[in-house]
C-alpha cells in the first residue's frame, strides 16, 4: 500500500523507526530497546494506517497498562489534530487486552455465561471472595496438607488463587487435571472447578476469567470468530513480552485471516512470570509464520539517557551467559546513545558507605543536599529511588530519615496505609464508639487472643490520647462518641447507618476535618490523608455491599462487628494496601519517588538510585509448578527452570538501570560476610563505579532534564461529570477527584431497570423478533433483571414497586408496537474524542424525517408540565434540553447523521401524551457544548469554588459530606 503522506512527517524518525512505521502488511516484531521512541513509532503507525485508508474500527492496539492505553489515545488523538485529520478513535480497539477482551464479551454477551450487571472481581475482591468460601477448598481431600497445615488462611486464600491463575493462564483444562495421577495436580483441578461454578453463581468474573471467557468466546462461536477477523484487520500489542498463553492464543486467532499483527517489547525487560507472562512468547514469536514472513525491526537508538548510563546496563547484560544447549534466550542486541553533545562527567556513580544504618541514611541525605546546593536539582521530583520491594524495613526507615529532615518522599506502595495517623484515629474513633468490643463482640473464646486486636488497642489510645489533648477543640467530639458509645453498648433499635456513615459524620468534627480542607492543586504528599480517607470509605463501602449491611441491628451487630474486625479487616491489613497513586503524576513535584522496579517500568527520571543491591537470584517455583509445566502446559518447557532465577534476576536490573535520564545512582549499605551488599552479582560492575565525592561527578557538567508531565485526555459525561460539578463543585472534589465512596452514590435501580428492559425490548425489535414482545417474555426479561440487579446493587423493590413499573413497560410497549420499524439502535455508546478531553454519552436513536435521527432518553417518575411556572421544574427540563443536545452533538460528530428532534419519554404517563420534545438547533447544541468545555476546564484546574452555587435542602441534605460541609446546620451531636 502507498498513500500520499505528509512528506516531512516521517522525517524525524530514525531508519529503523520509518520502516516499523511504514511496514503494515503482514507479521511485524518491532524490538524496542529503552528509550528508543516505541510510543511515537506505535502513535505513527497508527496515523499511517489512517492515512492509507484504514477504518479506525479496523484497528486494535492493546497496551499493557491502563494509563499507557490512556496516554496513547491522548498522543494520537492530539497527532490527529496537528494533521487536521477527522478520525473517530472510538471506534478504535484500543486499550489494556483485558479490557478489550472485556469489550468482545460485552458486545457478544448472548453467547457467553455472563447475565446482565455482572460483577468484575478486582484482585482484591478475588482473593476474599477464595477466602470468604475457604471452607470448601480446604474440604477437598489433601488441600489442607496442599497448601501447608501451618500457613494461615490469608496464605491459603493466596495460594489458591495463584493455582486458579495458572490453570486460566495456561489454558489448561481443569477436567485434565481432575485426573492426574499425581494428588496436588487433581486437587488443583478440583479448586478450579470449585472456583468457576461460584463464579458462575455470583455472575462474576475476574481478570484471568475475562480471558478465558473470551477465548471459549472466540473458539465456540466462529460466526464471531469471523465477523471479529472482518473487522480487525490490524492487530498491534504493546510489551509482548509481557503477554501470557492465553493472551498470545487469542490474539492468534484474531490475526489468523489476515495476519497483519505487529507486536513491540523488550525481551530484556520481561519482568512479569509471577503473573503468568511468558518471555517464549516474544523470543518465539517469528515461529508463529511460515520461515521469513515475520519483519524483525529493532530500535537500539535510546534517545533517553547519557552514554555512560547506556553502556553500564549494556554491559550488565553482557556479563550473564544468555545461551544453553544451543538456544539463546535473549534477541542479539546493544542498545546505542543518540547522537549529540553529552556532558563530560560520571553518569555512573554509587553513593554508599559501611553498613552502620544511620550513616548510611545520611550519606544519601548529604549527597541529595549537595545537588540541591550546587543548583543542579530544581525539584525533588527528579529523583527516583528504585527497589525491589518499597516495603522493606530498611527502606521505609529511609524514607522516613528524608522526610524527617525536610525531603517529602512519595511512596505509595510502601503499604503504610494502616501506619498514617488520620486512618489510626478514624479506626480508632470507631473503635472507641463500641465499648468492650474485643471482650463483648470479637472474642468468641476466652481462651482465644488475635495478635491483630492489640493493633486496633493501640489506634484506640492514640485517638483517646488525641482527644485528651486539647479538650476544647474536641469536646463536640467527645460528646458525639459518649453518645454513640452509650447507643452502642445495649442496642435496642436499629441505627440509620453501618460503617461508611459513620466516618461521614466523623468529619463534622476538627480532628477529620483538617485533612479535608486541602487544595488539589497541591503537593501530593499535603493530599495523602484526603486520598486516605476516601480510601478507607471505598474498604468500608466494599464490606458493607459483600455483607449486605445497610445499619447495624441488635440482632447480628456482634456478627457485623466479628466479620469485620476479625475477618475483613484483619485480612485487608495482612495483605497490606497500597495508597492512592495518581495516574496524571507519576512523579510529584516536591518530592523524591520511592518505587518499586516493577512500578518504574516505561518511566524515566533525571536521576535514579537503584537500591536492593544487597539481592541474589532466587528460584521462583516450587515442585508443583515445575510438575504443572512439564507435564500439564500446552506447550513443553522453554527457559530451563534452573535457569529461569538467573534471567529475571538480570532483566530486572536492566529494567531499572535504564530508568535514568542523566545520573545513575548505585546505593548500598556496604557489607561483608554473611548478606553480604552489594552480592557477589553486582561486585562486576560496582566495583567499576565511582563514589559520587570522588571528584569524577562535575555538577558544573550536569545538565538535569525536567520531568515531562503525562499527558492524558480524561472522559467526561454530561450527568455524570458536567452535571454534577455545576450543582456542587464540591460534591465533585469529594465523589471524583478524592473518590470518595458515597452511601447514597449510584443511579437508582428503579430507572437501571426501567432502561435495562426497554433495551431488551429493542435489542429484540432489532433482531426482527417483535413477535417475542409477549407480556410473558417481558416479565421475564423484567425479572431476571431486577434479580441480577438487586444480587449486584444489594438493593430491593417492594412489590407494589414493582408492578407498578412493569405495567408502564407494558404500556410502552403497546403504544409503540407500529413504530418498531423506527428503532435504529438500542442504549448506543457514544463518544468523541475532543481537543482536551473525551466526550461519553449513552442513548437510543429512532428514525426521523427525511433520513435524520431522532434521539430518545427514558425517565423514571412523573411527567413534568412543561407550561410550568415552577423554578425547579423548569430547571430540570432546561438540564434534560441540554443533555439531550451533548448527545445530539455526539450523534452528529461521530455518525455524520443530522439529528432532527430530541424526546424524552415517560412511561408512566398513562393517558396524555408520554413524550417531551425538543427541536434540534444547531445554535443552542453549539452554547450547550461550550459550556461543557468551560466546565471541564474549570474541573481540570480543580476550581471548586463555590460562590455562585445556590443549596438546597434536597441537594445537601441528601449529600454524604453534609456533616463536612455544613456541621452547624448538620450537626449530628
Amino acid at each position: 500500500m502507498k498513500a500520499n503522506i505528509t512528506p516531512d512527517r516521517l522525517a524525524s524518525l530514525n531508519s529503523a523507526q520509518r520502516e516499523a512505521v511504514t511496514t503494515t502488511e503482514g507479521p511485524v516484531l518491532i524490538i524496542a530497546g529503552p528509550g528508543s521512541g516505541k510510543t511515537r513509532t506505535l502513535v505513527e503507525r497508527i496515523v499511517h494506517l489512517i492515512e492509507l485508508g484504514v477504518d479506525a474500527e479496523s484497528i486494535m492496539v492493546a497496551t499493557f497498562t491502563e494509563k499507557a492505553a490512556k496516554e496513547l489515545i491522548t498522543r494520537v488523538s492530539n497527532r490527529m489534530l496537528e494533521l487536521n485529520m477527522k478520525v473517530n478513535l472510538n471506534e478504535m480497539y484500543i486499550g489494556t487486552l483485558h479490557s478489550i477482551f472485556l469489550r468482545f464479551l460485552e458486545e457478544h454477551r448472548e453467547f457467553t455465561r455472563l447475565k446482565r450487571s455482572y460483577r468484575l472481581l478486582d484482585q482484591f475482591d478475588q482473593k476474599y471472595f477464595v477466602f470468604r468460601n475457604l471452607e470448601e477448598y480446604i474440604s477437598i481431600e489433601g488441600a489442607y496438607e496442599l497448601l501447608g497445615e501451618r500457613s494461615s488462611r490469608w496464605d491459603k486464600a493466596d495460594q489458591i488463587v495463584r493455582y486458579i491463575g495458572k490453570v486460566s493462564e495456561e489454558c489448561i483444562d481443569p477436567e485434565v487435571l481432575c485426573t492426574a495421577e499425581e494428588e496436588e495436580i487433581r486437587i488443583i483441578g478440583e479448586f478450579s472447578k470449585l472456583y468457576s461454578n461460584q463464579l458462575h453463581e455470583e455472575n462474576a468474573l475476574d481478570f484471568s476469567t475475562i480471558q478465558s471467557e473470551a477465548l471459549y468466546l472466540l473458539e465456540n462461536n466462529p460466526q464471531i470468530l469471523q465477523k471479529l477477523q472482518e473487522k480487525i484487520k490490524y492487530l498491534m500489542v504493546d510489551e509482548y513480552q509481557d503477554t501470557n498463553t492465553i493472551q498470545e492464543r487469542i490474539l492468534l486467532l484474531l490475526a489468523s485471516s489476515h495476519q497483519n499483527i505487529c507486536v513491540v517489547g523488550d525481551d530484556d525487560q520481561g519482568l512479569y512470570r509471577f503473573r503468568g507472562a511468558t518471555i517464549r512468547n516474544i523470543l518465539e514469536f517469528p515461529d508463529n509464520f511460515p520461515a521469513g514472513t515475520c519483519k524483525q525491526i529493532t530500535l537500539t537508538i535510546n534517545y533517553r539517557s547519557h552514554p555512560g548510563i547506556v553502556d553500564f546496563y549494556n554491559r550488565w547484560m553482557n556479563e550473564l551467559d544468555w545461551e544453553h544447549n544451543g538456544t539463546t534466550f535473549r534477541f542479539d542486541k546493544t542498545i546505542q546513545p543518540k547522537d549529540g553533545e553529552f556532558g563530560k562527567y560520571a553518569s555512573v556513580v554509587k553513593v554508599s558507605c559501611e553498613e552502620a544504618t544511620d550513616s548510611y541514611y545520611e550519606e544519601v541525605y548529604q549527597f541529595i543536599k549537595h545537588l540541591e546546593s550546587e543548583g543542579n536539582l530544581d525539584d525533588y521530583n527528579q529523583i527516583a529511588f528504585l527497589f525491589k520491594s518499597v516495603k522493606n524495613d530498611r527502606v521505609i526507615a529511609l524514607a522516613q530519615y528524608l522526610e524527617e529532615r525536610g525531603i517529602n518522599v512519595f511512596s505509595p506502595r510502601s503499604g503504610l496505609f494502616f501506619e498514617r495517623e488520620e486512618i489510626q484515629l478514624l479506626l480508632g474513633a470507631i473503635i472507641f464508639i463500641f465499648p468492650k468490643l474485643i471482650t463483648e463482640h470479637l472474642q468468641w473464646d476466652e481462651d482465644i487472643e488475635l495478635h491483630v486486636w492489640e493493633e486496633y488497642e493501640s489506634w484506640k489510645k492514640r485517638f483517646t490520647y488525641e482527644l485528651r489533648r486539647d479538650p476544647e477543640k474536641h469536646a463536640s467530639l467527645l460528646k458525639w462518641c459518649r453518645k454513640r458509645s452509650k447507643q452502642h453498648l445495649a442496642l435496642q433499635d436499629s441505627t440509620n447507618y453501618a460503617f461508611t456513615a459513620l466516618v461521614y459524620q466523623l468529619l463534622e468534627f476538627p480532628m477529620f476535618s483538617e485533612y479535608m480542607n486541602v487544595d488539589l492543586n497541591d503537593n501530593k504528599v499535603n493530599l495523602r490523608a484526603a486520598y486516605n480517607i476516601a480510601t478507607l470509605t471505598k474498604l468500608l463501602n466494599k464490606f458493607e455491599y459483600l455483607y449486605g449491611i445497610t445499619v447495624f441491628t441488635p440482632k447480628i451487630l456482634t456478627a457485623t462487628l466479628r466479620n469485620f474486625f476479625n475477618n475483613y479487616l484483619r485480612f485487608i491489613i495482612d495483605g497490606g494496601i497500597e495508597e492512592y497513586e495518581d495516574f496524571d503524576e507519576y512523579a510529584p513535584s516536591g518530592c523524591v519517588s520511592f518505587m518499586t522496579i516493577h512500578q518504574s517500568k516505561g518511566l524515566e527520571f533525571p536521576i535514579v538510585f537503584v537500591g536492593s543491591l544487597n539481592l541474589v537470584p532466587r528460584k521462583q517455583y516450587t515442585e508443583v509448578d515445575e510438575l504443572l509445566q512439564s507435564r500439564y502446559y500446552s506447550k513443553p518447557i522453554y527457559e530451563p527452570l534452573e535457569l529461569t532465577k538467573y534471567y529475571d534476576f538480570w532483566r530486572l536490573f536492566y529494567t531499572a538501570f535504564s530508568r535514568p535520564q542523566n545520573l545513575l545512582v548505585l546505593t548500598a549499605a556496604e557489607k561483608l560476610g554473611r548478606g553480604r551488599c552489594p552480592s557477589k552479582y553486582f561486585e562486576p560492575v560496582y566495583d567499576s563505579v565511582p563514589s559520587w565525592d570522588s571528584g569524577l561527578l562535575d555538577l558544573n557538567e550536569l545538565e538535569l532534564e525536567k520531568v515531562k508531565p503525562i499527558n492524558i485526555k480524561h472522559e467526561y459525561s454530561f450527568t455524570s461529570h458536567i452535571l454534577l460539578y455545576e450543582n456542587c463543585p464540591l460534591q465533585y472534589k469529594f465523589y471524583k477527584e478524592l473518590e470518595f465512596a458515597g452511601v447514597r452514590s449510584g443511579a437508582t435501580m428503579f430507572g437501571q431497570l426501567l432502561h435495562q428492559t426497554i433495551e431488551d425490548i429493542h435489542k429484540a425489535v432489532l433482531r426482527g423478533e417483535s413477535h417475542t414482545l409477549t407480556d410473558d417474555n417481558i416479565g421475564h426479561w423484567f425479572n431476571n433483571n431486577y434479580t441480577l440487579l438487586s444480587k449486584n446493587l444489594k438493593a430491593y423493590l417492594h412489590d407494589v414497586q414493582l408492578n407498578a413499573l412493569l405495567r408502564q413497560i407494558l404500556r410502552y410497549r403497546d403504544r409503540n408496537e407500529n413504530q418498531w420499524h423506527r428503532i435504529k439502535e438500542a442504549e448506543v455508546d457514544v463518544s468523541l474524542v475532543k481537543e482536551g478531553y473525551i466526550l461519553k454519552g449513552t442513548i437510543d436513536l429512532i428514525q426521523g424525517e427525511d433520513g435524520t435521527v431522532e434521539l430518545i432518553d427514558f425517565k423514571s417518575g412523573d411527567k413534568p408540565d412543561v407550561n410550568t411556572t415552577d423554578t425547579k421544574i423548569r430547571n430540570t427540563l432546561q438540564q434534560y434540553r441540554r443533555q439531550l443536545e451533548v448527545y445530539a452533538h455526539l450523534v452528529e460528530e461521530r455518525t455524520g447523521n443530522k439529528v432532527s428532534k430530541m424526546h424524552l419519554y415517560y412511561p408512566k404517563e398513562e393517558d396524555g401524551n408520554p413524550y417531551i420534545t425538543f427541536s434540534s438547533n444547531k445554535l443552542n447544541i453549539s452554547t450547550t457544548i461550550g459550556t461543557f468545555d468551560q466546565v471541564v476546564r474549570k474541573i481540570e484546574s480543580k476550581d471548586y469554588d463555590m460562590a455562585h452555587v445556590v443549596k438546597s435542602e434536597k441537594q445537601c441534605g441528601e449529600c454524604d459530606m453534609k456533616y463536612h460541609c455544613n456541621p452547624r446546620q448538620y450537626s449530628n451531636n
